[in-house]
Order: structure tokens, then sequence, then C-alpha cells
């Protein structure tokens, strides 16, 4: 797959490692512009910026906080859902919901130059994907989590296997990942993880970042070294 437009690896969601999905409300009362900043201080280069309860102005404003920092460290800010925020911010690209506008109808949108992300919760919402110009699937659950909970039951490492053998997209696996647990993940077929309580909540955010972003590249390394 190529990426459109790319301007460094960064663009490349196959290195991304961990695409941190963010939530305020697990913040621990922190400020959320100061949460990112230790993740991305930690080595996070991709992040969602999922605040759905937030107004449009409000939104648009936490995203102009978050670009400088954001774009300091070389990372790639993507905006939930939005195609209209994300354009108006100049942000890095939109991930898409399964109630969002449609891949293709968003990418007629944002151009080629953005990145375009889409949820998958099944086999047939990865056929949809591909076909509609997306640049990678973000996967899950695939264990069981409160804040994925509304997607469904977890679809375990089974769906990550059978989603590889169907789209050569990267997929990014979503879905209280621990540590412990992403080897098994980037063997089924991930080329990285995604988190929300796992960083945000974190009482350090960059240390918990560092250590899943250390076992997405200790488990490739260990895969790669298998071949």
């Amino acid at each position: 797959m190529t990426i459109r437009n790319p301007q460094s690896a960064i663009r490349n969601p196959r290195e991304w490692g961990l695409y941190l999905v963010t939530d305020r409300h697990q913040a621990e009362g922190r400020d959320l512009v100061e949460v990112v900043e230790c993740a991305v201080q930690g080595g996070v280069r991709a992040i969602q910026l999922r605040e759905k309860d937030l107004d449009t102005v409000t939104q648009y404003r936490l995203a102009e906080r978050l670009l400088p920092t954001v774009r300091e460290a070389g990372a790639a800010l993507l905006i939930n859902d939005r195609v209209d925020l994300a354009l108006g911010v100049g942000a890095a690209g939109v991930h898409l919901t399964r109630k969002s506008l449609p891949p293709r109808e968003a990418r007629a949108l944002l151009g080629p130059g953005r990145l375009l992300g889409i949820s998958c919760h099944s086999l047939a919402d990865i056929r949809e994907a591909a076909e509609g110009g997306v640049d990678f699937l973000v996967l899950g659950p695939v264990y069981a989590t409160p804040s994925k909970a509304p997607s469904g039951p977890p679809i375990g490492l089974t769906a990550v296997r059978e989603a590889r053998a169907l789209t050569s997209l990267p997929i990014i696996a979503i879905g209280g990942i621990k540590a412990a647990q992403v080897p098994e993940v980037v063997a089924a077929g991930a080329d990285g993880i995604a988190a929300i309580s796992a960083v945000v909540a974190a009482p350090d955010p960059g240390a918990a970042a560092r250590e899943l972003l250390d076992a997405v590249a200790r488990a490739k390394a260990t895969g790669r070294s298998g071949d």
C-alpha cells in the first residue's frame, strides 16, 4: 500500500506502533494538552482527538491547542469523525466511525493529502473500508474493555488473523491491550495497537506510552527474526 503524500515515516501507520486515542474524562483531572505532551515525549507519533461530547467550537479550540505540541514532536493529529474540523484546523487526517460519512465520501472531501482511518468490528466493515480509500484500520475490541463496550463483545485474536488474511491495509488493534498481550496481538497480524486509558489515565503517560511502544517494537523484531 502507498500512503498518500507521505512526509515521513510518521505518515505511515505501520510505523506508529501506538495510536493514542484521547478521552479527557480519564485524564485524572489533568489538562488533556498536558497528557498528550507527555505522551509524545514518550514516543507517541499519532493521536486521535476523540472528545465526542464537546460542541464544535470547543473541539476546534482544543484541536488548535493540541496542534503545536503534536507538530513539534513530528506527530500526526487526526480528528474523530469530523471532516470539517480536520480541514478547518489543518489536522493530518480524520478517523471515521461506523456512524461517520462512508469512507469513499470522506476521502473525496479530504483529498489525497490527509490520512483517513476507520474503526472496524467485522470483516464486512473491512471490505467496505478497503474499497473506500482508507489508509488504515483500527480493529476491535480485541479484549474486553469498558471504553469499547458499545462496540460489542470482544472479537478476539481470531478476528485479527482473519482481517490480516483479508487485507493488506495497516491494522491497528484496540481494546484492553496491555503490554503483556502485545506479542500475541502482533503475532496475529496487527501492525500496532491503540490505547486510551492505558496512557491517558496513567500516572506518567510518557512512561506508559514508552512501555507499549517498546512492547510493539520487541514483538515485531521477534516476528521478523522468526521469519
